[in-house]
């Protein structure tokens, strides 16, 4: 029998909100529906459709404007969209869309056995920057950046304020890196205290640890991302071929 590709729900999403831009149910210029109204009409989770519209303004469909929604730009001009191979996008350049970043805490910390395998160095020191994504007043994640000293020099990473831009075009620019690819882990576990009054957790409720090395084009880990996700608030999808 052969093997049947089947696309994840976001990417599903997706192709049929291009679809209907491209045939003008969705002329440019026109609101978008909200994420409750999709949610509701795709009968898909809520994080299914924030990140179908995060890949749609990521590739230039739509734009979001601060208090009033998501307008159609309408076909990119340069139609480069490969839905579903995102290479960890989502994890190291995510678009907040109404989501709010606080900084938590900021310094130089020994990181776990786990993550200095992933960082590639024998270094004792790292940068952890730490921060909290809410929506509506709720958490939703929390992610810590672990980044080797000499990358984190001469960066705004060590500041407690938010960045002036995303974190990949802000190392890009600042350090002349470049991001190639991500080495993803994603484990399961409950959390510490600290953590369930943090992201306001319901009593046993598990955490998603997403750990994701970002590298350069020779296999340099350039820093670590650390998600941790309520399990009741999101959910991991993914698709590929056997082949």
């Amino acid at each position: 029998m052969p093997f049947e590709y089947t696309p994840p729900k976001y990417a599903r999403v997706v192709a049929e909100l291009q679809r209907r831009i491209t045939q003008g149910d969705y002329p440019p210029g026109t609101l978008m529906p909200s994420e409750a109204q999709l949610t509701q009409e795709f009968d898909v989770a809520r994080p299914t459709v924030v990140r179908a519209l995060q890949v749609l303004r990521q590739d230039g469909w739509i734009e979001s404007q601060q208090g009033k929604g998501r307008y159609v730009l309408g076909q990119p001009a340069l139609e480069q969209v490969q839905t579903g191979t995102r290479k960890g996008a989502d994890l190291v350049e995510p678009i907040l869309d109404g989501r709010q970043e606080r900084v938590l805490s900021v310094g130089r910390e020994q990181p776990p056995n786990r993550l200095r395998g992933l960082l590639g160095s024998d270094d004792n020191l790292f940068l952890r920057r730490t921060v909290l994504v809410s929506q509506d007043g709720d958490p939703l994640e929390m992610v810590s950046i672990w980044v080797p000293l000499d990358i984190a020099a001469g960066t705004d990473l060590e500041s407690t304020d938010a960045l002036p831009e995303g974190l990949r075009r802000h190392l890009e620019t600042k350090k002349g890196v470049r991001f190639d690819h991500v080495l993803e882990q994603v484990t399961a576990r409950l959390p510490t205290q600290d953590e369930v009054r943090t992201l306001e957790l319901p009593e046993r409720t598990a955490l998603l640890v997403v750990h994701a090395s970002i590298r350069d084009a020779t296999g340099r880990p350039l820093l670590v991302l650390s998600v941790l996700m309520p399990a009741d608030r999101h959910e991991l999808e993914d698709a590929y071929s056997l082949v």
